[in-house]
């Protein structure tokens, strides 16, 4: 369904030709320069910006609902250590929805509740996750942080240092929305046939999980490490790929004709990163960048750069797709919330491309065939 516009929405808007994104017509380079994920989420559900009483509220209640039932503890450490996280995060909010009385109450008051309540717990299934796989104590949330302050803290064990939380503080603002992605748009389709917003958020994790949607940071750290660990010469490793048709992890975009606005920002919190944190992710990825740009004329997307802040944050691989899931959250709610408020139901025609009119044959006269 590529350049098909399915519906109106006034959540996001993107010019991919001059590389603009606004969430509710706000700038993203205004937010991250002046709110926080909070202030953010706050907007996408709310739809405009909140008074300062109304943000601490919203920041307040956010933080009172991180905490996870002892059920839910108990689902997370039943599964096997196989399990990918991000088929822990959706079978834990499906568990999580089983639990929720009014499970099947649509209406404006309490989609926010719901939303808010997902938004609050998905980092620490995600944290838990992680310390028990680890074989860790876990390290429940404090209602005295900030949310991605938080989030380090229940990862690692300790406070981030003001750096650290800013980048992914950062990171999750510039994640949060992106108009009607695959994940966007699955979740409205659930919420189209009046499911639950447990449903629609489990569809969207779901489909979040396709390396073509989700995946890409991923690859972009495996694809550094290979540099690093060959012979460091990014531009080898680029004429390779593209001499063998590969894609180039972190580079390209459907939307954007040029560079990605979200990777503007994060490239300057990768720098800093770096610095502190006494690596050269950033630096390898700026000469990985320059490689491709030599080559092709494709730009950094925003998968590229946040690859190299979590790196730096010493956050492993396989919960790159569940922070991305942490951020988007903000996006699939506040989506579902519009789905609700004026549905019809998402039903696309299909064109038929088989044959017509065949004759039916009979089993027996098919044996030999």
């Amino acid at each position: 369904m590529k350049d098909v516009v399915a519906l109106k929405s006034d959540i996001s808007r993107i010019d991919g030709e001059k590389g603009v994104l606004e969430y509710r017509g706000y700038s993203i380079h205004d937010l991250v320069e002046h709110s926080s994920y909070e202030e953010t989420a706050s907007l996408l559900l709310r739809g405009d910006l909140s008074t300062g009483k109304e943000l601490d509220e919203f920041s307040r209640d956010l933080a009172r609902k991180r905490r996870i039932p002892p059920e839910v503890i108990g689902l997370l450490s039943s599964l096997p250590d196989i399990t990918h996280p991000m088929v822990v995060l959706r079978t834990a909010i499906s568990y999580c929805g089983s639990m929720d009385e009014k499970l099947h109450v649509i209406n404006p008051e309490e989609n926010l509740e719901k939303s808010k309540e997902i938004l609050a717990m998905i980092p620490t299934i995600i944290a838990y996750t992680y310390r028990m796989r680890e074989g860790k104590q876990l390290v429940h949330p404090r209602e005295d942080l900030g949310h991605a302050a938080n989030f380090i803290y229940m990862m690692t064990g300790r406070e981030p240092e003001p750096l650290e939380e800013r980048a992914l503080d950062t990171d999750l603002i510039l994640h949060a929305e992106h108009t009607l992605n695959a994940s966007t748009y699955s979740s409205r389709i659930a919420a189209s046939t009046k499911s639950d917003m447990y449903a629609g958020i489990v569809s969207a994790t779901g489909t979040l999980m396709g390396p073509l949607h989700g995946g890409a940071s991923q690859a972009v750290i495996e694809m550094l490490r290979e540099v690093k660990e060959g012979d460091g010469s990014p531009g080898k490793y680029i004429r390779r790929k593209l001499d063998s048709d590969e894609l180039i992890p972190g580079f390209g975009h459907r939307v954007y004709k040029t560079t990605d606005p979200r990777a503007k920002e994060l490239k300057k919190l990768a720098r800093e990163l770096d610095e502190i944190e006494g690596n050269d992710w950033c630096e390898l990825a700026e000469r990985v960048e320059k490689a491709v740009m030599a080559e092709r004329e494709i730009y950094p997307n925003v998968d590229f750069y946040a690859a190299t802040i979590y790196a730096n944050l010493g956050i492993p691989d396989d919960y790159f797709i569940p922070i991305f899931a942490m951020s988007r959250v903000a996006g699939w709610t506040a989506h579902l919330m519009d789905q609700y408020a004026e549905n019809t139901l998402i039903r696309p025609r299909q064109k038929y491309d088989g044959k017509k009119n065949r004759r039916y044959i009979p089993i027996e006269e098919r044996d030999g065939e």
